[in-house]
């Protein structure tokens, strides 16, 4: 998803504040950890792409997320009490449109894709605790890169300030996600995050274990030997969750379009 930092000199030498750099890598891996724990459903949980999905009902999804999108309490995800009725009947798919929660529901148009995910109980269970794991093994993997890379040389003050800091970096995502406040106050919230050119292959080889094909249609897919512009596709995830009669659900909507087809 994202790209390494291939400029010359490492991290700590480029931060003009160690801490925020280390801050900064750990923001990363949540949003790539986010990615993985939504995408993983094929490759750890026998998830099904399900392609199909009524146009009508996906446009209509597509809309109401747009509209949640705006109606958040200022820079905070928590959707106003306006808009709870436009959230809830989005966590109610499963019921209301009879739709299997875990699969990847698509609708396919040339060159745009939109795929809609359902979680409800033990599944969103499920989802923190692999959202978690995901992000403590790439802070643990990069940790121990950043100490290795940087153990030949003669260690500044600002090096040894920059591992300090990656060494005291936590992070409880169901916290960062407001599960609890969620939960315990019957509240709904909705975050995003977007790639203007994301690596179609990477998203499905990797995250989802799927051929590029079968997520957004033959007619879409790279070719064997794809050039960057092939492989690249805006991107924006929303993520939706709440509970509804008691049962805590999230509701993940994806909007992908090849990056060469004019957005």
């Amino acid at each position: 998803m994202y790209e390494d930092d291939d400029t010359e000199g490492s991290p700590a030498e480029k931060a003009s504040d160690p801490a925020t750099r280390a801050q900064e890598k750990a923001d990363e891996f949540r949003t790539h950890a986010e990615l993985a724990a939504v995408f993983e459903g094929c490759r750890k949980f026998d998830a099904e792409l399900r392609p199909g999905l009524d146009a009508d009902l996906a446009r209509d999804v597509q809309r109401t997320i747009a509209k949640l999108e705006k109606s958040r309490l200022g820079e905070t995800p928590l959707i106003l009490e306006t808009a709870m009725d436009d959230a809830k009947r989005l966590l109610d798919l499963p019921k209301s449109a009879g739709l299997s929660t875990s699969d990847y529901h698509i609708h396919r148009r040339p060159g745009e894709v939109m795929i809609l995910r359902l979680l409800a109980g033990d599944e969103v269970d499920i989802f923190y605790t692999r959202l978690q794991a995901h992000f403590e093994a790439a802070l643990a993997g990069f940790r121990d890169d950043e100490r290795n890379s940087l153990s030949w040389k003669d260690k500044d003050a600002q090096v040894e300030a920059y591992l300090d800091a990656l060494d005291k970096i936590t992070m409880n995502l169901t916290e960062r996600y407001l599960r609890e406040p969620l939960r315990e106050h019957g509240l709904i919230a909705l975050t995003t995050q977007s790639a203007d050119e994301l690596n179609i292959n990477y998203l499905c080889d990797h995250l989802m274990g799927v051929a590029a094909s079968d997520l957004v249609g033959s007619a879409s897919a790279p070719p064997d030997e794809p050039t960057e512009r092939d492989l690249a596709w805006f991107f924006k995830l929303f993520s939706l969750r709440g509970s509804i009669d008691g049962v805590e659900r999230m509701c993940f909507f994806v909007f992908m379009q090849k990056a060469d087809e004019g957005w």
